[in-house]
């Protein structure tokens, strides 16, 4: 048995959903939340949302392309390279691609607590989903 499992990103798709790579659930990481997240100029790449009360703090890279972030109101140019951290669970944000082939990596968990996957996750990798 290897002490490593390793995978491409163009290899971690959900079926139903190509512009989602489930890098979490691929690898079975159950200590912090990944996944990445594809699009084309003009797709809505991080869908707008919050984590809410008792949510977690989310950090996003821009793998590759380029795309705008809303987060609190605030508009974020962010080219391939950037990182973006968001530590307010109720601040909204999004991220539209500005460039074609934009991949956004987005990382979650709490600080001092046990990280546990989202419950649209879990639902949207059933096989009943």
């Amino acid at each position: 048995m290897s002490a490593y499992n390793a995978a491409h990103l163009d290899d971690i798709a959900a079926e139903k959903w190509p512009y989602w790579a489930p890098i979490r659930h691929h690898f079975d990481i159950q200590s912090f939340g990944i996944n990445a997240w594809r699009g084309g100029d003009g797709d809505e790449v991080i869908k707008q949302h919050a984590e809410g009360e008792g949510g977690h703090e989310e950090l996003y890279v821009v793998f590759s392309g380029h795309c705008r972030f809303t987060i609190g109101g605030e508009e974020l140019d962010a080219p391939a390279g950037t990182f973006v951290h968001v530590a307010d669970p109720l601040a909204e944000r999004n991220a539209v691609a500005m460039a074609a082939d934009t991949v956004v990596l987005s990382l979650g968990g709490w600080a001092g607590k046990a990280f546990v996957p989202s419950q649209w996750e879990t639902e949207s990798l059933s096989p009943n989903a």
